[in-house]
């Protein structure tokens, strides 16, 4: 049913179309999606009902989270959000690649802010695990201030915070990739901890699909230096490996077309971390044995967002129920069995 829907949906503005479904959810009632019990797995301290997460991007101003569990979700990420209002990139700023599987977007954080995220965070109060992503504002004379007013701002409010350091679609956001840059960052977050000016809360580091190898081998000692306590690999790729309509286009590229880069990438820094820090796989997952294969590359938890645009909500479901019979399959009792198999360190060893 979902595919007949789709073809409509598919003829409208996706931006439009992505209002539209925020305001459907607000007021439709879902069930609750059934999880087998041998996908909970415990991250950060924290049981996750499933490794599935909703990425951020869906719910930018934290409006329908609550309504997103009962998909099947184990955890949901909302954002990105920034310290002030702001807009974001001109329209038209969302593109489908439809051929592909894929969406292009020039977004530019827009979002309506820290304090009306909040509002929205307390006013729906859920027990399940969210996640707050948070940006820097495009004005922003120093990105670095930005991101530790956020931490500040919602660290009594969330279940783990995620600094995305990686959007292509603010200037001068992935210098923060560069080594000084990243140490400055992670060294201000340190002082924030060893000072406790922040409650106990996991922070996490989002980083872009597009780093190279020696780049990538750096920031991983970096953030085994400063004891990250999570990696979210990747956001989007500014890589058009495909041809036609889409190659010109600036943004960021999601979907099918990310999923080999991603993984490639997911596989190295666990390597490269030696399985120490906790690592959550995203890009192009659009089905169980995607998202098994991150696991197995070094993944305790994935995310996905673009895969619901081509297949529906009723993917998640699906997929649970999927990755319960590849475990078993493959002989493994939970989802801690199989994380990092397919690469070359396995717990550190």
């Amino acid at each position: 049913m979902y595919n007949l829907f789709k073809a409509f949906l598919f003829l409208f503005d996706p931006e439009v179309i992505h209002r539209l479904t925020i305001l459907f959810l607000k007021f439709i009632p879902l069930n609750k999606a059934f999880i087998p019990k041998e996908l909970n797995t415990k991250i950060f301290g924290m049981n996750f009902s499933s490794p599935i997460g909703l990425a951020a991007g869906f719910d930018k101003n934290a409006e329908v989270y609550s309504k997103m569990f009962n998909l099947g979700f184990g955890f949901i990420e909302v954002g990105t959000v920034t310290p002030k209002p702001q807009e974001g990139n001109p329209r038209p700023r969302i593109h489908r690649i439809k051929k592909e599987k894929a969406i292009i977007n020039s977004l530019g954080f827009n979002s309506i802010g820290f304090e009306k995220v909040k509002v929205n965070l307390l006013n729906k109060k859920t027990e399940g695990i969210i996640g707050v992503n948070i940006g820097a504002n495009k004005d922003s004379k120093i990105f670095i201030d930005d991101y530790i007013s956020g931490i500040k701002f919602f660290s009594n409010h969330v279940s783990y915070i995620t600094i995305n350091i990686s959007s292509p679609n603010t200037p001068g956001l992935r210098e923060l990739h560069i080594e000084k840059n990243l140490k400055d960052l992670l060294e201000k977050i340190k002082n924030l901890k060893t000072n406790n000016e922040v409650a106990e809360v996991p922070l996490l580091i989002k980083i872009s699909p597009d780093v190279n190898d020696d780049d990538l081998s750096i920031m991983c000692d970096i953030f085994l230096e400063f004891n990250v306590d999570g990696i979210i690999i990747s956001n989007t790729t500014i890589e058009r490996p495909f041809k036609g309509f889409g190659t010109n286009l600036n943004g960021g590229l999601s979907g099918e077309l990310l999923y080999q880069i991603s993984t490639n990438q997911l596989k190295k820094v666990y390597e490269y971390t030696k399985g120490q820090i906790p690592l959550i796989g995203v890009g192009g997952i659009s089905s169980a044995k995607d998202a098994y294969n991150k696991i197995r590359n070094g993944a305790s938890l994935v995310q996905l967002y673009t895969g619901i645009v081509y297949h529906g909500p009723g993917l998640i479901k699906k997929m649970n129920s999927e990755i319960s019979t590849l475990l078993k399959n493959d002989g493994f009792d939970s989802i801690s069995d199989a994380v990092g198999v397919d690469a070359e360190i396995k717990n550190g060893t």
